[in-house]
């Protein structure tokens, strides 16, 4: 019997089995573990095998994120970076600075502001044009759901007081109708489709930054949320075929093709013909993304009833929409029926709703094939709709960072969902409760990719760096084993990988290191623990 090629001894180990949730001693042989266990497994060591001796450091299945745009993040890491401030002033600064630094760049683009720096989370293009007068600026916020732009932007993309705004979008305008700087949703694009586009090489580039970035975050798999054009980005497709062809591709990946939501059921047969193209190695494109509506803080996500105005009294906008909710049953149940996957971005109570009834409808039309549809976001879910999921397999992919007490929930959703609705939001526990399966994600570059720090939200409802004692919505708070189950056999699942996510004999040994065991921590410090190791298939990726 061959010996085995790695074996990880004096534990702990996570393992993630119900039956055995604990061991000390783990074997991997080639790409799969062989044993788990304790002593015994020691007996096993021959005169090739490397030993990691974890001196009581924690061993855990590697990470997964159900909800990523690895691309577009790891390019953003090399345009005009935005994140980590919230200061008007710190802003201008670092726009200044990159353009200086880049003087040969047509455009600045870039993003991460943030909607709560700005009155009614509204910049201008009068901000930008202070300190870039002669070069187009486009901006996306942090959310990706708007982009801020200078007047020279506006102009070159002919935007004027009678530009009519997009049926998926808004242009944020002046008293007398001229754009103001400030683009919504689908406006994005008005003035996305004019930036240079990126190369292949750009985009190769991307994913393999970002892929660094988050093995050294114990990420071993992810599933990709939108491959595909849209809002005038390019497709990153090719960045990872070229990567899986390569063999530059260590991290195992699922892809969401985009549903083009001003096209409808023709377009199908593309998506067939793509799902058949995008596989290679480990790279596969097997599921759809259907975006059905925007964000609570520019009130475009889909309500049952009206956001509120700023008196607290009843508005005419009960967001939107994108896809028809009839129309949108009748893709769901064809796309199931060629065994797609279907990934929902689906954020207000409506868009939930409208998701899970499209679910229900392929579920009556074929019973429940097996093709583990999911709705991401989960901002506001309706309590009626909540046991709904387990009853139609529809799986809960959560994005924990977001369920917590900062200035753009506080400011900018709160007041306009009103307290009713607002004590819907992030039913972490509620789903749990109700028999859902959770999956976790980061929606990066929307939000920072790393699962400890999720983690640490989901248990305590509280950013990592929170001083103020206010927990959000405590009811919802999940358990260390439970959230850490969401981001790997969760997202394992929805990710289509179903020998990862859990320590088993026969599984892939993907596993991440830690630096201490955050089961023996007090909940309000898991954030402070570190990524030592992370490993795909039994081969080390990522060494701190």
């Amino acid at each position: 019997m061959a010996k085995p090629d790695l074996i990880f001894t004096r534990g702990p180990i996570h393992t993630g089995d119900p039956a055995r949730t604990r061991a000390s001693s783990l074997a991997v042989t080639g790409e799969r573990i062989t044993a788990v266990g304790h002593d015994e497994v020691r007996e096993l060591i021959g005169p090739d095998t490397e030993v990691v001796d974890l001196q009581g450091k924690l061993l855990l299945p590697g990470f997964q994120d159900s909800h990523i745009h690895a691309v577009f993040g790891g390019m953003e890491l090399a345009e005009c970076d935005l994140t980590g401030t919230v200061g008007v002033e710190d802003y201008l600064t670092r726009i200044r600075s990159y353009a200086d630094a880049h003087p040969d760049r047509p455009w600045i683009t870039g993003g991460g502001w943030s909607l709560e720096s700005f009155d009614g989370g509204l910049p201008t293009r009068q901000l930008l044009d202070s300190v870039i007068p002669d070069r187009p600026v486009l901006l996306v916020n942090r959310d990706h759901h708007g982009a801020w732009a200078n007047t020279r932007a506006l102009e070159l993309a002919g935007l004027t007081r009678e530009t009519a705004d997009p049926f998926d979008g808004r242009i944020e305008r002046e008293p007398d109708g001229t754009p103001s700087g400030m683009l919504q949703e689908g406006a994005t694009a008005l003035v996305s489709r004019i930036v240079p586009p990126s190369t292949p090489a750009d985009r190769l580039a991307g994913l393999l930054r970002a892929q660094k970035l988050l093995h050294s975050l114990g990420i071993t798999g992810w599933q990709d949320a939108l491959l595909g054009v849209f809002g005038g980005n390019p497709d990153p497709s090719d960045a990872y075929l070229a990567a899986a062809r390569g063999g530059t591709l260590t991290a195992r990946v699922t892809g969401a093709l985009w549903w083009d939501r001003e096209r409808g059921a023709e377009q199908i047969a593309e998506l067939l013909s793509q799902r058949e193209q995008l596989s290679h190695g480990r790279f596969r494109a097997r599921a759809v993304k259907i975006m059905q509506d925007g964000i609570a803080e520019n009130f475009t996500a889909a309500m049952t009833s009206p956001y509120l105005d700023g008196c607290g009294c009843a508005t005419v906008n009960s967001g939107l929409s994108f896809v028809d909710p009839v129309a949108l049953r009748s893709y769901v149940t064809e796309l199931d029926a060629h065994d797609f996957q279907v990934h929902f971005h689906a954020l207000g109570d409506r868009g939930v709703r409208e998701a899970l009834d499209a679910v229900e409808a392929a579920v009556v039309a074929h019973g429940r094939r097996g093709n583990r549809h999911h709705l991401a976001h989960l901002q506001v879910v309706h309590p009626d709709d909540l046991d709904r999921f387990a009853r139609l397999g529809a799986i809960a992919n959560i994005q924990p960072l977001w369920a917590a007490h900062e200035p753009q929930m506080d400011e900018l959703t709160i007041p306009f969902l009103g307290p009713e609705r607002a004590s819907w939001q992030y039913p972490f526990g509620s789903l749990l409760r109700a028999g859902a399966t959770l999956a976790a994600g980061s929606d990066w570059p929307v939000s920072s990719p790393d699962p400890i720090a999720g983690i640490h939200v989901a248990v305590n409802r509280m950013e990592p760096e929170a001083t103020d004692g206010r927990v959000f919505l405590p009811e919802q708070r999940l358990d260390l084993a439970t959230a850490v189950a969401a981001y790997t056999a969760g997202s394992a699942h929805v990710n289509g990988l179903d020998d990862t996510g859990s320590l088993l004999p026969g599984h892939l040994a993907d596993l991440v290191v830690l630096d201490r065991d955050i089961f023996t921590l007090p909940p309000e410090e898991i954030a402070e623990a570190q990524v030592l190791r992370t490993y795909v298939g039994g081969t080390l990726v990522h060494s701190a």
